[in-house]
């Protein structure tokens, strides 16, 4: 036996386990990165507001502070504000369900010629099995709903503290990383993180922009239908649908659609056909216009990173996958040798048809010749 080989073996059990550790470790702390990811760009975010207000004299530590103040109390109101609306209503729709089942009983029965009562109804549901089983499924996940709750809760407040960290220290985390690369790389590492800041600005300010038309264009059919609540209805849907990627434009649409129902049934359906077509026009005309704008990217090339993202990492993939990529191709455009184009009409999408006929019967014509004076030879 060579003598090398046990120790090539030995060697190739170690970096085996080394690997196999390595795997373990990173599928347990995969949701501690993904926060740390989603934090990071949450500093981003914020970085231009907390630079503006450091640049006047403030600490950097009380501009976060602030910017994370005004942030909270913004969404603890209006969270607040959609509870107790969304509580009334649901008082409402309880007390005037009677109501709501009558008509649509009287509908069913002169529309189909039947005989159907409120009571007939309400017996049969209430006695059927599909009913028990869910008030039986439900009282036994109310703990795993707490838990979850609880999770959410806790990973949120784990985002916002990385998220501060990295806003308060953020020129002493740049200085620390900046402290062990060479002179050429800091200066490469500075750009790309300045470039980060102004790509997560743009693609927020895009978001807030398609908000803010989502949210008229909703408001304006609310107040057609006469839906009570029309204006937070209308930031509920403008804001939900945006900054909730993936499963945002369902829940927007949801609470409207349950407010429209109390008005009259048939308004929750033109609430649901209008978000449908909004929603259309928005991913396929709205959004890949507002997108290549601000976040300077190809409108072929958000939709794909954000399919790609949401793919890799789901709905915190989806979120942060335009900003990334804009700032991914921004860095390495600096490093792509460009050359002036030519000028032929072909460029520009005009192609010469009179050349390419004449050019087409010089062609038929050589062809022809060539037999003919193949057969006088």
């Amino acid at each position: 036996m060579p003598r090398w080989l046990p120790r090539a073996l030995v060697l190739a059990l170690a970096l085996y386990a080394v690997f196999q550790l390595g795997n373990w470790a990173f599928h347990q702390l995969v949701g501690l990165l993904v926060n740390i990811l989603l934090a990071f760009f949450l500093a981003l975010a914020i970085e231009p507001a907390v630079g503006r207000m450091a640049a006047r004299g403030m600490r950097r530590g009380l501009a976060t502070f602030l910017v994370f103040f005004a942030v909270t109390v913004f969404g603890v109101g209006f969270v607040v504000l959609l509870g107790s609306m969304l509580a009334g209503q649901i008082v409402d729709m309880v007390e005037n369900f009677p109501k709501y089942l009558d008509s649509l009983i009287n509908w069913i029965n002169q529309n189909f010629h039947t005989e159907l009562s409120r009571v007939e109804v309400q017996d049969s549901v209430l006695s059927s099995d599909w009913l028990q089983k869910y008030v039986q499924n439900s009282a036994s996940g109310v703990l795993d709903v707490s838990a979850t709750v609880l999770g959410g809760l806790f990973r949120l407040l784990t985002i916002f503290l990385f998220s501060f960290y990295f806003a308060a220290d953020g020129p002493r985390l740049r200085r620390a990383l900046c402290s062990v690369l060479p002179p050429a790389r800091q200066t490469e590492v500075l750009r790309a993180w300045e470039i980060a800041v102004d790509k997560t600005g743009g693609y927020l300010y895009s978001r807030g922009l398609m908000a803010l038309i989502s949210g008229i264009a909703h408001f304006v059919l609310f107040e057609i239908l006469g839906v009570p609540y029309a204006p937070a209805l209308a930031v509920w849907v403008g804001l939900v649908s945006q900054f909730i990627p993936t499963i945002g434009t369902y829940l927007a649409g949801a609470l409207p659609m349950l407010i429209a129902f109390t008005v009259n049934p048939w308004y929750a359906l033109w609430v649901l056909g209008f978000v449908v077509i909004y929603q259309q026009f928005e991913n396929y005309v709205l959004q890949p216009k507002l997108t290549s704008k601000t976040v300077d990217i190809h409108p072929a090339v958000a939709f794909g990173s954000v399919i790609a993202g949401t793919a890799l990492l789901g709905a915190v993939g989806a979120l942060i996958a335009i900003p990334a990529v804009a700032t991914l191709q921004a860095f390495l455009g600096a490093y792509v040798k460009r050359y002036d184009v030519t000028d032929d009409p072909r460029v520009h999408g005009h192609r010469r048809y009179g050349e390419a006929v004449v050019a087409r019967l010089q062609k038929a014509l050589h062809h022809k010749k060539e037999p003919s004076q193949g057969e006088s030879s």
